[in-house]
């Protein structure tokens, strides 16, 4: 399973980055903002910083919502360096722009799939990625990996090569879980990436090494 990291905050990508086990990154306009990142030109020296530091998959949202205006604003993303993957909605515009987009060699995420039926049609046009929200259905008291499950069965079934990017990630469980149902990437802020490294048995074990040797050094002078 790859993991991307969902910020736009650079230093916590090179965290994430230097841990050894990042595969990408995912952005949106909420992200940037958070950052303090705004106006086209800071946002796309942004994109190419982030480009800088990771090997591969940086999703860069489009703003758009009509076809021309997704396929124009697509297009040009793209451009900044062959790891961005085009983040685009799951609309209806947002699908036919997938199909084209798709059809020219640039990889795409569909963003915003809260149902099977929209992953499907964004795996039919052509996506490379879908990311569906899992947190935001478990905050309307819907089982959010319930759809992963769902989704994982519907592209078993017909060999979609599209990929179940598991989204709105909450913590370190909603990661394992993801694993367990077979999402292909799962995209978590850094906190619930580092929350794996996290057992109580693991830091009172080393403790107990580490009291033992030198409790052993000690005996030794």
């Amino acid at each position: 399973m790859k993991f991307f990291i969902d910020t736009a905050n650079l230093d916590q990508i090179k965290e994430a980055q230097d841990l050894g086990v990042l595969d990408g990154v995912t952005t949106n306009p909420s992200l940037m903002a958070k950052e303090g990142i705004t106006g086209e030109a800071n946002v796309i020296a942004h994109y190419k910083a982030i480009c800088a530091i990771v090997d591969d998959n940086v999703s860069a949202e489009v703003i758009s919502t009509t076809y021309d205006e997704m396929i124009k604003e697509g297009e040009a993303l793209a451009q900044l360096d062959p790891k961005i993957v085009v983040k685009i909605p799951m609309i209806k515009d947002g699908v036919k722009a997938i199909k084209y987009l798709t059809g020219k060699g640039i990889r795409t995420n569909c963003t915003l799939i809260f149902s099977p039926g929209q992953a499907l049609l964004a795996a039919k046009a052509g996506a490379s990625y879908v990311s569906p929200f899992l947190g935001r259905l478990d905050d309307i008291s819907v089982d959010g990996l319930a759809l992963i499950e769902e989704i994982r069965l519907i592209f078993d079934n017909y060999g979609y090569a599209t990929e179940i990017l598991a989204a709105s990630i909450r913590g370190p469980l909603h990661i394992v879980s993801c694993a367990k149902l077979g999402a292909d990437v799962i995209t978590a802020p850094l906190s619930a990436i580092t929350a794996l490294l996290k057992h109580p048995l693991t830091d009172s074990g080393l403790a107990t090494f580490l009291a033992d040797h030198k409790k052993a050094a000690e005996a030794a002078k």
